[in-house]
């Protein structure tokens, strides 16, 4: 059992988040990875907007829309994202690999007239431990379309819907590629979304069909808009992380805990949400993560909820403000209001900013140590204390200790963040006022993400 030593303020205080243990362990753990905080910085707003142009250039990329043409449609737009993966796969010695993952989509009756081919254009980057199986996944949709879903020839720019989240997924691997890390990340710029999530859902019953170890997905859908037509706000410093609460794959066991615990606000998304929000404090100055506890806004949907309906831990990113005038809309000028989704309407320095949080969240996760396993509360007898165990993880790297997560069960985000190096501990807090999660740190402090304890006895 490890000893609580009093409290020293870190780092972390801007979110609330207070240090138990002494002040040189604080120092020694909570902090920022220099390298990490450096690839954040190699995130270029000026590429961005090269590659948001570049996608603009196709004039559609619905994905009805043309394979041959080599300067229009879809088909264009694929080959010219999977060259510019090819630049980034190019400077990784050989651990990054580009394909396009091809796959037929069966004729619907509503989105899809006819059977056709899609593909996802993808680039993995090859952990560099063979024995460590975990996959990271960000995402955006490369096709567009306009007010008519079933136009597949008008003019559909889509710079912001998805240019933005598809230039993100492409300057992550760019900036990405020269670093190594333990687990495997994989970008991905996945079609179909606008006719039903088939990109999305392919890949996800691929991730299932090959019992990928599919730790976290993150989807970037329309992360470039900062003002607001409705409103006239203007805010480039917040951006949303939508994530479910109930788990859209939820098995009776898994009902019976939530229930007995309280856990409805404490899924796996729910944890990686969170996650985000700590990681955009401690790497992105002028960026602050609002936790979103939706799955996706009204009448909207996005690629991370087909890997929540096959059980993964996934959530969106999104703009803070959207604006209506710019999405789904045929391209012309009407009482003199400009409608149509130009590179001109995307704020590059907003992009900047999320493309650089997604950067910050998967390097910290593919370096940390692996989950703790087996987390457990100890519920045999009434007492004023809380007891956790749990056991080291059995794959990758040892971890150098664990932290335990403590919130009141009221609070949205983590308030304690307490340091132990064995595998149980005791608490001078109720188990009963609040909420606690484990998780390991490695000796540079990238943290795995946290796991909420079982009752045990």
């Amino acid at each position: 059992m490890t000893s609580i030593s009093s409290f020293a303020r870190t780092g972390l205080a801007a979110l609330g988040i207070v240090f138990a243990g002494s002040a040189a362990q604080a120092q020694a753990i909570i902090k920022q990875d220099p390298i990490i905080k450096t690839l954040t910085e190699q995130v270029s707003a000026q590429e961005l907007e090269r590659l948001v142009r570049g996608l603009v250039s196709f004039e559609t990329r619905h994905s009805l829309s043309t394979t041959k043409d080599k300067k229009k449609g879809i088909g264009a737009a694929r080959n010219w994202a999977e060259a510019e993966m090819q630049k980034a796969a190019a400077t990784s010695g050989g651990r990054m690999t580009v394909t396009q993952d091809k796959y037929i989509i069966k004729a619907d009756g509503r989105r899809i007239k006819e059977d056709i081919e899609m593909a996802n254009v993808m680039a993995t980057l090859k952990g560099t431990d063979p024995t460590d199986d975990r996959v990271f996944l960000v995402s955006g949709h490369i096709d567009s379309r306009n007010t008519d879903v079933m136009d597949a020839t008008g003019k559909a720019p889509g710079a912001n819907d998805d240019g933005s989240g598809t230039a993100a997924v492409i300057e992550l691997a760019r900036v990405m590629a020269k670093q190594q890390f333990p687990a495997t990340i994989i970008f991905v710029c996945v079609q179909g979304e606008e006719q039903g999530l088939y990109g999305a859902k392919h890949l996800a019953e691929r991730a299932k069909k090959e019992n990928w170890n599919l730790v976290a997905m993150l989807n970037n859908d329309m992360i470039g808009n900062s003002f607001s037509d409705e409103t006239n706000l203007k805010d480039n410093t917040r951006v949303r992380i939508f994530s479910e609460g109930v788990p859209a794959l939820e098995t009776p066991e898994m009902t019976a805990l939530r229930k007995s615990t309280g856990g409805e606000n404490d899924s796996r998304s729910r944890q990686l949400a969170r996650y985000m929000k700590e990681m955009g404090a401690r790497y992105i100055p002028q960026l602050e993560v609002v936790l979103n506890y939706r799955t996706d806004r009204f009448l909207r949907g996005g690629d991370h909820t087909p890997f929540s309906q096959a059980g993964f831990t996934a959530v969106r990113v999104c703009e803070m403000n959207e604006n209506y005038r710019y999405q789904h809309q045929n391209v012309r000028t009407e009482n003199g209001i400009a409608y149509g989704d130009f590179p001109e309407h995307v704020d590059y320095e907003y992009v900047r900013k999320n493309t650089a949080l997604n950067l910050a969240t998967l390097a910290n996760l593919a370096l940390a140590p692996y989950s703790p396993e087996e987390v457990g509360v100890v519920t045999s007898n009434l007492t004023n204390q809380t007891e956790l165990r749990w056991k080291a993880p059995t794959k990758g790297e040892k971890p150098a200790g664990y932290y335990i997560l403590m919130r009141e069960t009221s609070a949205a985000m983590w308030e304690k963040k307490i340091y132990v190096d064995g595998t149980t501990t005791t608490l001078p807090y109720s188990k009963d006022n609040y909420f606690f999660a484990v998780q390991a740190v490695d000796a540079e402090g990238h943290e795995s993400l946290p796991v909420m304890p079982k009752p045990i006895r």
